[in-house]
């Protein structure tokens, strides 16, 4: 698996602007929460902008923030986000974020030496609402290991 890696976007529809009292806690959290996933095993990359986080790109609308990041494989992506101080953050996200009905979260496998574009992530995420989990956009209930 060196040969590739493990991209994942996640996308979220704030309740109110980043800078409201419901939200602070959320943007206090920002730079514990990824600094533990820069030090994570298996951590590569993520998307940021000079001030640390992702909230400042919005493709997909103002109300909209993102997280996008590569990880050498599925199980260290596991590990951070399940098993690791993230859950206490990701236990809270009904504070802070709307239900989304559609797929909010996508993995796909990249070459070890690409980064991913915000577009070809939108385009992973969009490709999994319209034909479900595959080995070209997944989820973690629905897995494709890679197979080269």
């Amino acid at each position: 698996m060196a040969d590739f890696h493990l991209a994942q976007l996640n996308i979220a529809i704030l309740k109110e602007p980043l800078d409201s009292p419901l939200l602070a806690d959320f943007v206090a959290n920002l730079d514990r929460i990824n600094a533990l996933a820069e030090s994570s095993p298996g951590y590569i990359w993520r998307l940021q902008t000079e001030e640390g986080n992702a909230t400042a790109f919005r493709p997909l609308g103002e109300n909209t923030i993102m997280n996008m990041s590569v990880w050498k494989d599925l199980e260290s992506l596991q590990q951070y986000v399940y098993k690791s101080a993230h859950t206490e953050v990701m236990r809270r996200r009904k504070e802070w974020f709307e239900h989304m009905s559609e797929a909010f979260l996508v993995l796909w496998w990249i070459p070890y030496d690409h980064r991913p574009t915000i577009n070809e992530a939108i385009e992973k995420l969009e490709y999994l609402r319209q034909h479900g989990p595959s080995a070209s956009a997944f989820t973690f209930r629905n897995p494709f290991p890679l197979k080269v």
